[in-house]
Order: structure tokens, then C-alpha cells, then sequence
């Protein structure tokens, strides 16, 4: 009788015991390029200021997290995701923490805003960089396999510290991109393309990743 009252409920996943779980946003839409015009650089890195529909995606991520119980908040060197970052961190009393290998992939000679007047032309380069998923064909960029590199590193230390733990990450498409295809052994690029101000998330053990969600974007008008 007492057998015939049991219930076996569906499986709720939860990240496994010691697991980080990373939470990658990505940072706000910045400021449009324009032609004659550079981005501020920094490092080798166009770095520019959000836009003011990026200071509203900003907004919206804190709103969506701000319930969360975070351990930290990870940024990159560069400005955009220091102000995404900033309404969350204030309403959660932390202080963002820079990794610098997850700053954005590294355009070489396209840095600096040229990079998407070249995308929308459909320069030669840029297709064949999307056709073969390989950054190096853009003059003088870093290639997807460095990239892979120090993104991997750059996470694999922030889950080091946060076993058993929440972090937000605010990262850069690129690094979103390359994070996921990583973790799943997906083709270079089948994960570029997160909105600005999406939360996808990643839940690392050891070597191990496992993708939970991504380019969240319920948050966003």
C-alpha cells in the first residue's frame, strides 16, 4: 500500500556540489561607430562608452538580478562592462572585480569602431572570417584559438574561487561566444551573436562545463 502512494517527481537540475555558477552577461550596447572616427582605445581595445540604450539594459539586468544571491561580480578592462555592471553592483553592495582575459577578442587593425563599418560593407575579410569561424582573417586580429585560450583561463579561475557559488560575469560577445562553443564542442562561432544585456549561463566543475541557459534577454523591453 505504502508503495502504491509514492511519487517519483521529474528531475530539477542543480549545479553539481563544489560547481561554479556563472552567470555571463553581456555588456549594454555602446556607442555607434562612425566613419573617420575611432573609439577611445585601451590596450590595443576600442573602448567604448555605453549608449543610452545600453545605461537601459544596464538598468534592467540589475533589476532582473538584484534578488539573486551573488558571491561576486567580474568585469573586463574595459569601460562597457564596468557601467553595465555598475547599477547591479550598487544595489548588491559589491565591488566589481576586472578579469582581463575576458576582455573582448581583439580585432587588430578593425579595433577601435572600424570593425562594424567593415561587417555592414560585408568586407571580403569579415566573410571570410564568419565562413571559416576564425578571427585571424581580419588584419592583424588575435585568432579564435588564442581567444579560446585565455577565455578558458579567465573563467577556470573565477570558478576556482566560487565553488558552490553565484557570480555575474559581465563579458563581451565574442568571449560569450566562445565560452559556450567551448563547453559544448560547437563550431567557433554557432554561439556569437548574444543581445546586449542577455544572461546566458554556465556551470563549471573542474574541467567541466555545462551550458544552462543562453541570451536570456526576458529582462529587456
Amino acid at each position: 500500500m505504502a508503495e502504491a502512494r509514492a511519487e517519483y517527481r521529474q528531475h530539477v537540475y542543480r549545479p553539481p556540489r563544489g560547481a561554479a555558477d556563472l552567470l555571463l552577461i553581456r555588456h549594454g550596447e555602446s556607442e555607434a561607430a562612425r566613419p573617420g572616427r575611432s573609439f577611445p582605445m585601451k590596450d590595443g581595445h576600442g573602448d567604448p562608452a555605453l549608449h543610452p540604450a545600453g545605461e537601459a539594459q544596464a538598468a534592467a539586468v540589475a533589476e532582473r538580478l538584484k534578488s539573486q544571491d551573488l558571491a561576486a561580480i567580474y568585469v573586463t578592462t574595459l569601460r562597457r562592462t564596468h557601467q553595465t555592471a555598475a547599477p547591479l553592483a550598487t544595489h548588491l553592495g559589491l565591488t566589481p572585480v576586472e578579469e582581463p582575459d575576458l576582455r573582448e577578442v581583439h580585432l587588430g587593425e578593425w579595433d577601435g569602431g572600424l570593425y562594424r563599418i567593415r561587417a555592414a560593407e560585408r568586407d571580403p575579410a569579415f566573410a571570410r572570417a564568419m565562413a571559416r569561424q576564425e578571427w585571424g582573417e581580419l588584419p592583424g586580429a588575435e585568432t579564435t584559438a588564442a581567444l579560446h585560450v585565455r577565455v578558458r583561463a579567465g573563467l577556470m579561475r573565477i570558478a576556482a574561487r566560487h565553488g558552490d557559488q553565484r557570480v555575474a560575469v559581465f563579458v563581451h560577445g565574442g568571449v560569450i561566444g566562445a565560452a559556450l562553443a567551448m563547453a559544448c564542442g560547437a563550431r567557433s562561432f554557432a554561439f556569437n551573436g548574444a543581445a546586449n544585456g542577455s544572461i546566458s549561463r554556465l556551470v563549471i566543475r573542474g574541467d567541466e562545463m555545462t551550458i544552462c541557459a543562453f541570451n536570456d534577454c526576458a529582462h529587456l523591453a
